[in-house]
C-alpha cells in the first residue's frame, strides 16, 4: 500500500473510533454520575465542583471495540507484538481504573506498571538497539529490559503528570498519536501500530469535546495510563525499529510530556522530596499562575506539541507533512462539528 493508501485506511480508523466515542463518553457521565464516581475538588486541582473521573473506560472501550472490529473484518495481521499490545494497555488500564476507585499507593503502582513493561517485553516489545544522529548505533544487549521498562514506565506516567488541565492530555495524546502514526506508515511495516495511534486520536478527539472547559468528565488515571502506554509501545513497534530513525524522534514527538516529567522529577529531587509525591508545580500550573486561562494554557501546550511532531515528521520524511497538515486539520473539522452537534 501506498503512504496515501494507508492514511487513508487510518483515517477511516479514526473516524469510526470518534463516531463510537460520541456516544460512549455520554454514557460513561451518566454512569459515574449514577454511581458516585466523581473527582471531589481538592487543595491541588483546578475544579471546583465534583466531575465524573472515568473518562478512560469511554477512552479504552472506543479505541478496542473500533480496533478489534477493523483488525477482525480485514487483512491486518494479529501476532505477539499485537498481543503484547492490547494486553499491555488493558493491564494499564485496569491499573488506573482500580487507582481512580480507590488510590492505590504511588510505589505500589510503579511495581504493578513495571510488570506490565515487562509482560510486553517478553512478548517482543523491546527496545533492542539505539539509532542516532549519523549512522551511529549499538546494540543495548542485556540492557534492553531496563531501556524498555523505563522507556514505556515513564512515558506512560508522563502522559498522566500533564492531565491537569481540561483538556490538555487529550489534545497532546491526539498530536502526538497522530505523528507518531504518520511516522510509522512512512517508514515502517508495522501497519498494525499505525492504526492503533488513529484509532486513539480518533476516540480521544471525541472525548475532548466533553473535557474541554469547563470539563464535563475527566480521563482519570485509566485514560492517562492506557494511552500514555499506547504511545509508548507504538513508538517502540513502529518507530524506534527503523534504522533511519534516530532516537531523539520518538523523544521529540513526546516532548511536552516527557519534558514535564523529567523536570518534575528533578524539581522534587532537588527540595529533598520524593519524585513520587505530587505536587502543584507542573507546567501546566507554572501557565495558569502566569495568568493563562485553562484554554490558553492548552493552546499553548498543543501548538507546542504539534510544532515539535511536524520537526519530528520535517526530519524523516519531507513528502508526509502535507499528510500531518490534512490530519490536523481533520482533527479540528471533527472538534468543531461535534462542538456544534451539542449545541
Amino acid at each position: 500500500m501506498t503512504i496515501l493508501q494507508l492514511a487513508e485506511a487510518h483515517i477511516i480508523g479514526a473516524v469510526i473510533s470518534f463516531l463510537v466515542s460520541i456516544f460512549v463518553v455520554p454514557a460513561v457521565i451518566y454512569f459515574s454520575e449514577k454511581k458516585g464516581l466523581m473527582d471531589a475538588p481538592g487543595e491541588r486541582k483546578i475544579h471546583d465542583h465534583p466531575v465524573p473521573r472515568l473518562g478512560g473506560v469511554a477512552v479504552w472501550l472506543s479505541t478496542m471495540l473500533t480496533f478489534l472490529f477493523l483488525v477482525f473484518l480485514s487483512y491486518y495481521p494479529y501476532g505477539s507484538l499485537l498481543s503484547g499490545i492490547l494486553l499491555g494497555s488493558s493491564l494499564m488500564f485496569l491499573l488506573g481504573l482500580i487507582d481512580d476507585i480507590y488510590c492505590l499507593d504511588a510505589k505500589f503502582k510503579l511495581f504493578i506498571q513495571l510488570a506490565i513493561a515487562t509482560i510486553v517485553f517478553c512478548l517482543g516489545i523491546r527496545i533492542e538497539n539505539i539509532y542516532l544522529p549519523f549512522g551511529i548505533s549499538f546494540n543495548l544487549g542485556f540492557l534492553s529490559w531496563f531501556v524498555t521498562t523505563a522507556w514505556i514506565v515513564g512515558v506512560s506516567n508522563a502522559v498522566n503528570f500533564i492531565d491537569g488541565v481540561d483538556g490538555l492530555a487529550g489534545s497532546v495524546i491526539s498530536v502526538s498519536a497522530v505523528t507518531l502514526g504518520l511516522i510509522a506508515a512512512s517508514c515502517s511495516a508495522d501497519m498494525v501500530g499505525p492504526l492503533i495511534a488513529f484509532i486513539l486520536a480518533g476516540a480521544m478527539l471525541a472525548f475532548l469535546t466533553y473535557n474541554f472547559n469547563p470539563a464535563k468528565i475527566f480521563m482519570g488515571d485509566s485514560g492517562a495510563l492506557f494511552s500514555g502506554f499506547l504511545l509508548a509501545t507504538l513508538s517502540v513497534t513502529g518507530v524506534m525499529q527503523v534504522e533511519s530513525v534516530a532516537m531523539w524522534v520518538p523523544l521529540l514527538v513526546l516532548a511536552v510530556p516527557i519534558f514535564d516529567i523529567t523536570f518534575a522529577s528533578f524539581r522534587r529531587i532537588m527540595k529533598g522530596k520524593s519524585p513520587f509525591v505530587a505536587d502543584a508545580e507542573h507546567i501546566h500550573h507554572r501557565l495558569l499562575h502566569a495568568g493563562l486561562s485553562q484554554n490558553q494554557t492548552v493552546l499553548v501546550l498543543t501548538i507546542i506539541a504539534a510544532i515539535v511532531g511536524a520537526i519530528g515528521v520535517l526530519c524523516i520524511n519531507v513528502s508526509i507533512i502535507k499528510y500531518f497538515i490534512y490530519a490536523m486539520a481533520l482533527a479540528v473539522v471533527m472538534l468543531i462539528l461535534n462542538f456544534q452537534a451539542r449545541k
